[in-house]
């Protein structure tokens, strides 16, 4: 069935477009949804002077399309999930998943534009997963999908290192303190050395003025 699409629809086309789906396809959602009309002569006048006006739209997706692939290049997003030992996870990671990790960034993104590998992640690793934005253009995020066992060692394995360094940062201070402490008696006992000879070259010139 020939079809003039009434709004944008992933994967078929933009508003104004005209093409072919089944009929069962347009009959039982996109007519029903107004996402589209039929294509005769009626609404072809209709949408031919609605042009500017959808151009103008196309405009501003493009727009707001650019802006978003900026944004989206530099988001990284990492999973914490079950896996074994060989890295296999106990489920997979799907767009749904991947959806929801950008809406938590303030990112809305239809997840019908969300293309993870192969359709879902079954193994722990780092992924690009592309998101369709408008006509041609699309984003890369990075995904990195890491192990909940292997984040426990890893962070445990941390917090050891940082006890450690801490321990041996407190001995050297200690050490440092000790060190100063002594250069600090050593400089008292001088000054009080230089005081009493000072003392008794006074008292021994005090006597021979006396003579």
């Amino acid at each position: 069935m020939k079809i003039i699409l009434n709004q944008d629809v992933v994967n078929l086309g933009e508003e104004g477009d005209v093409v072919v789906v089944k009929s069962g396809y347009a009959r039982n959602y996109l007519l029903p949804n107004k996402m589209a009309v039929m294509f005769n002569k009626t609404n072809q006048a209709i949408f031919a002077s609605r042009t500017a006006a959808i151009e103008k739209r196309k405009e501003e997706k493009r727009a707001a399309s650019a802006g978003l692939k900026e944004k989206l290049d530099n988001v990284v997003i990492t999973m914490v999930v079950s896996a074994g030992e060989s890295g296999k996870l106990f489920g997979s990671v799907t767009s749904a998943m991947v959806q929801e990790a950008l809406a938590k960034q303030g990112i809305e993104i239809e997840r019908k534009k969300i293309e993870v590998p192969t359709h879902s992640i079954k193994m722990v690793g780092t992924y690009s997963v592309r998101v369709h934005l408008y006509e041609d253009v699309s984003a890369e995020i990075k995904l990195i999908v890491e192990s909940e066992n292997v984040l426990k060692k890893r962070q445990a394995d941390e917090a050891k290192a940082k006890a450690e360094a801490d321990k041996a940062e407190a001995a050297k201070a200690a050490q440092e303190a000790k060190a100063a402490k002594v250069a600090k008696e050593a400089e008292e006992a001088e000054a009080a050395a230089k005081e009493a000879e000072e003392a008794v070259i006074e008292e021994a010139e005090a006597e021979k003025v006396e003579e």
